[in-house]
């Protein structure tokens, strides 16, 4: 990603392309040290689900966001922190953004560039013309459509900012013994470390997705790379040459822009009389977008529904413009690594991945001591679906009509998790555990404002809960403040009690994680529910820990109004090392109206660039939970619990437990404690944990 978008550093992997927009947009922010404008200008050609994106981060943070055409009327007056701009845009154009970007920083503003990094391989990279960030998506790098995701995005920068970057960095570090050794310089800083004063939740990275898309790269290398870059923009211009004049945009990489003055949405049902899907822009307007499985067939036939004649070259061959494309302008070199260069046949690409894979302690192998939540079985049988051509090759924005399959599972799975959870309904939208923190108290900040209760802006979190809390919670303007835990983990209804009286104009919610952090059923939590409601406010409970109440008890009936779960925890989906994950949000009725909507659509709160988030690994929770039934799900649990209390029992004497409930026992999980061992010994958590792992 460095290379083809001419930065020097790039983050390890975001969640997709719009939210990789967001991310971009606060940076830009914080970085732009000259400039105290709260407002941000953005191109008119952006893609859509990325402006809702940024309208959907914007609005809480008070950013104000400005639109204009930049490439045809320049920067509009007044002051910005950022400027945003596609490459090439949502109508297909490609325009030389090198005078747009001087003309940001000559008035103080800093840049970044949304790039099609396939593109990248024949045009100028927007690092070299000066831009300051770049953000996108690496899907088209070997990853499937599926129906939205899971796909990798990116965001890549200059070295000057590369620690205002989000998520994870992997360095190049030595080890003990002074070999080579790879680490994460930059992990979830913000969440560990600055907690409410982080400026990301993002904890999440797409591994799996980025390490697809990694090897995609390793094999092509360089000259694989643009041989296909030539080829989609090939049949791109084979398409123009046909369409002639009606075509709108004389540069272009992929997708052509054509002007059917009141013909638009004939033309586009005619081609799906023929299988084709195109984009319908507007009533004048079709967009037509090729991509690496493009075929000739597809082109004669996208032609015939435009009814134009099929150009044929000089020899009376068809047209394939396979001559030197005039959008090929990049002069400098990519991908001359090893790693691109040395993996050229599958045999040899198969020996370099089982060479990285051995290097990993992995489940198939080892233990992993870390929390229970990794403690699932993925089974072949729940996984098997994912690689279906009719579930990961259905386009992010097709017709309804299109996925009836996939919609049914959605709708099955909604079901079931609301059955689960006691909620009435739920989104499948974010794409990830933050985000659906995110979106959870994006609708209770929405609830309080449309009751007039704008003065509502403090949020409740207790000291040992996940730093992700208070990071979501700073996103959406909230106020932390900090309830203290009891000796035992507990949160201190005492302090609660004092801070909900401190603030109880202000109260908003407030956030807890059931069972506690520390591994605790806490017996007061009804309690707890009663005095956040009497006080105005709402309950979130962080669904990390669900995989201890499923088939026991339910947060929607106890009284949450809001969980996000984490199907990458409780419900089967691999962590994958970090990624994919799906973080659905669950919310009692009265809330329901401000999930998050259709990302195409301006305005309607959405937390990511798909409708249904990352569809295409749906089918494994889909799987796991219709396998194993109510029973199954509830002797899951009660497994659970009893392994972590045996566990607890017998290490105990000799690896004291730190906290237990009232009766002595845990919930999913206990917690050693090893301080006195420690200092009596030396043996530290890190040689238990490697010795676990031995």
């Amino acid at each position: 990603v460095g290379d083809l978008t001419g930065m020097e550093v790039a983050n390890a992997s975001m969640l997709d392309e719009a939210t990789a927009a967001a991310e971009a947009m606060t940076l830009l922010q914080r970085a732009n040290r000259k400039s105290k404008s709260e407002r941000l200008l953005i191109d008119t050609d952006l893609f859509p689900q990325t402006r809702t994106l940024l309208y959907t981060r914007a609005e809480p943070l008070g950013i104000e966001i400005v639109e204009a055409d930049l490439a045809d009327g320049g920067l509009p007056e007044g002051d910005f922190f950022g400027v945003i701009v596609q490459q090439p845009g949502a109508s297909g154009r490609i325009v030389d953004w090198a005078p747009v970007i001087e003309a940001a920083h000559e008035r103080g503003a800093l840049v970044a560039v949304g790039a099609d990094l396939l593109a990248l391989t024949l045009i100028t990279p927007p690092g070299e013309q000066g831009a300051d960030a770049c953000f996108g998506t690496t899907q088209r790098f070997g990853v499937p459509l599926g129906f939205g995701g899971p796909h990798a995005g990116y965001l890549a920068v200059h070295t000057a900012h590369a620690r205002q970057l989000p998520g994870r960095l992997v360095g190049v570090s030595v080890d003990a013994d002074g070999n080579l050794a790879y680490r994460l310089a930059l992990q979830t800083r913000e969440q560990h470390i600055r907690r409410e004063k982080a400026t990301s939740n993002i904890c999440t990275a797409q591994v799996l997705l980025a390490i697809l898309a990694g090897m995609y790269a390793s094999y092509h290398g360089a000259d694989g790379l643009r041989s296909i870059a030539r080829r989609v923009h090939g049949h791109a211009q084979w398409l123009a040459a046909g369409l002639g004049d009606a075509v709108v945009h004389q540069t272009y990489f992929d997708t052509v822009l054509v002007n059917v003055p009141g013909g638009a949405e004939s033309i586009v049902a005619k081609a799906k009389g023929e299988g084709i899907n195109l984009r319908l822009v507007d009533a004048d307007h079709v967009a037509i977008a090729c991509d690496e499985v493009t075929t000739d067939t597809h082109v004669v036939a996208v032609l015939d529904c435009f009814g134009a004649e099929v150009p044929v070259g000089p020899e009376g061959a068809l047209f394939h413009g396979k001559q030197r494309p005039h959008i090929e302008v990049r002069t400098s070199e990519y991908l001359t690594a090893p790693a691109f260069t040395k993996y050229r046949t599958e045999t040899a690409m198969l020996r370099y991945l089982r060479a990285l894979s051995d290097k990993d302690i992995a489940l198939d192998r080892s233990m992993i001591p870390l929390g229970s939540c990794t403690m699932k079985l993925n089974a072949a049988a729940e996984m098997e679906a994912i690689t279906w051509p009719g579930f990961n090759r259905v386009h992010p924005y097709a017709p309804v009509e299109d996925a009836p399959g996939l919609i049914k599972l959605i709708e099955d799975l909604e079901g079931w998790l609301c059955a689960v959870t006691g909620y009435d309904r739920v989104s499948l939208q974010p794409n990830a555990g933050s985000q659906g923190e995110y979106a959870g108290l994006l609708a209770i900040r929405r609830y309080h404002l449309d009751r007039g209760d704008s003065h509502r802006d403090t949020c409740l979190i207790p000291s040992s809960a996940h730093g992700t809390n208070a990071a979501s919670a700073a996103m959406v303007g909230m106020r932390v403040e900090i309830v203290k835990t009891s000796p035992n983990g507990d949160i201190d209804l005492d302090d609660l009690r004092a801070k909900i009286a401190d603030h109880a104009e202000r109260l908003a919610c407030i956030m807890i994680t059931y069972p506690s952090t520390h591994g605790v059923y806490e017996h007061e939590v009804a309690e707890l529910c009663n005095l956040v409601h009497e006080a105005g406010g709402q309950v979130y409970v962080d669904g990390a820990n669900l995989n201890a109440l499923v088939g026991l008890a339910r947060p929607g009936k106890f009284g949450g109004d809001v969980s996000h779960l984490n199907l990458h925890k409780t419900f089967c989906i691999p962590h994958g090392g970090g990624g994919p994950g799906v973080g659905p949000v669950a919310v009692r009725e009265h809330l329901a109206q401000y999930l998050p909507g259709d990302p195409l659509v301006k305005g309607s709160h959405a937390v990511s660039a798909a409708m249904y988030g990352s569809a295409s690994i749906l089918p494994i929770t889909w799987a796991y939970i219709r396998m194993m039934g109510a029973d199954g799900l509830r002797r899951a649990t009660l497994t659970a619990i009893a392994s972590a209390n045996y566990i607890a029992r017998k290490l105990d004497p000799h690896f004291p437990v730190l906290y237990t409930g009232d009766n002595g026992m845990v919930a999913h999980e206990c917690i050693l404690d090893l301080r006195e061992i420690t200092k009596r010994t030396g043996v530290t958590v890190d040689d238990v944990a490697k010795r676990l792992a031995d």
